[in-house]
């Protein structure tokens, strides 16, 4: 899938944020929410600092960052993540009804679309609204994927 300037612009501030994420001890994980041609939020991961808090994934400070008053465009907003959204955050993602989603690298450990099969009708109907697009900006963002698995500990596939 060819992306949009626009798409990669997006695409490399989620990985400024990663980066940031990074640097700050956290998992290096970055989300940006667009709507039309602006960034209209953007989070990074915080789930061990400054304080142990872990609903603070990168998607989960984006949807908080959004002023209230957008959450009337939500279908016509693109999240950003440099890694496919967990459980949790596509729940979130779901509820608030994002129109569009595009990751950077898969998570084939933790990632969400693993599960689609098992959600229950409401959340089945809300994904299908969606669009979900991903990997989309694999080359740019498995590095990170990978700094992720060796913080966890994890090895095996």
């Amino acid at each position: 899938m060819e992306l949009s300037e626009l798409d990669k612009k997006c695409f490399e501030r989620a990985i400024e944020l990663a980066h940031d994420a990074g640097d700050l001890k956290n998992l290096p994980i970055g989300a940006v929410m667009r709507y039309r041609d602006d960034i209209v939020g953007e989070g990074k991961n915080a789930i061990w600092s400054p304080e142990f808090s872990l609903n603070r994934h990168a998607e989960m400070e984006a949807l908080r960052s959004v002023a209230i008053d957008m959450w009337n465009y939500a279908r016509d907003m693109t999240v950003y993540s440099t890694l496919e959204p967990c459980v949790m955050c596509m729940g979130a993602i779901l509820l608030y009804g994002i129109g569009c989603i595009m990751y950077g690298s898969a998570d084939p450990y933790g990632g969400a679309t693993s599960v689609i099969a098992h959600l229950p009708p409401f959340f089945k109907n809300r994904f299908s609204q969606a669009k979900w697009i991903g990997p989309a900006f694999s080359e740019e963002c498995d590095s990170l994927y990978k700094q992720i698995r060796i913080l966890e500990g994890i090895t095996d596939e």
